[in-house]
């Protein structure tokens, strides 16, 4: 088991959601986390704040990490304050969804560039400082789309299913550096994005999940823990957490 306290994470996406989830959860574990945001600074601050209101550390950096540029001066900010990185959750999506007929090229591009080009352009800036860490992580939040597909979403099924494929060519670079790579693929999570569907739509999804609920994004925060934590063997993996709807 790797012990988390004083450890350096970055959270894209991090200031609500499943990526706020992510970030409370991880300094939770004594974690001093970076909670990245793109528009949304009172979110941000939000989290920062609750973090700090029980003890942990935090600050609220705004980049947009689908830009390469943007991303490394988030790492070299991270890199000023703490001083190292020893964790990378690649949390930060949007989404355009449209049926392929009426998809435009910017409902396309936006998604692949902020879901997927995000991940290359963080990963690649952060990748040498997380290399120095004798437990290195990047965990990448995929989802059950990029595994099974979804109507209307052939942008954001492609852009999460690249997530899929850059994590195990990574992982198989970085398996001998002890620097683990692995992705989560969430299901349907009680977030604002379906909170948004929708009643009989949410109902018509919630009949075709096993365990008959949608997810917590607690329950996703628990399995980046998992994965930092007690993760040293498993590496290229893709933690499904999503009621059983896809096995």
């Amino acid at each position: 088991m790797v012990n988390l306290n004083g450890r350096v994470a970055i959270v894209t996406g991090g200031s609500r959601g499943i990526g706020a989830a992510i970030a409370k959860e991880l300094a939770a574990h004594g974690v001093k986390v970076v909670i990245n945001y793109s528009s949304n600074r009172e979110a941000a601050d939000t989290t920062v704040k609750e973090i700090e209101q029980v003890g942990g550390k935090a600050f609220a950096a705004q980049a947009d990490v689908s830009d390469t540029v943007q991303a490394r001066v988030l790492v070299e900010e991270t890199i000023t304050k703490y001083g190292k990185l020893d964790i990378l959750i690649n949390n930060a999506g949007i989404t355009r969804d449209r049926t392929f007929r009426k998809i435009t090229d910017e409902d396309w591009n936006k998604v692949i560039q902020v879901n997927l080009n995000s991940v290359y352009n963080m990963t690649t800036a952060a990748l040498s400082h997380i290399l120095e860490s004798d437990a290195g992580r990047i965990i990448n939040i995929s989802s059950i789309i990029g595994q099974a597909g979804g109507f209307g979403q052939t942008n954001y099924s492609a852009a999460k299913a690249g997530m899929i494929g850059f994590t195990k060519s990574l992982a198989l670079e970085l398996a001998k550096t002890g620097t683990t790579v692995n992705a989560i693929c969430p299901g349907f999570i009680d977030t604002e994005m379906v909170q948004a569907i929708p009643d009989e739509i949410r109902a018509q999804i919630v009949a075709k999940i096993p365990v008959r609920r949608f997810g917590l994004p607690e329950e996703i925060a628990r399995g980046v823990i998992y994965l930092c934590q007690d993760g040293e063997y498993i590496t290229g993996q893709q933690l499904n957490i999503n009621g059983g709807l896809y096995m």
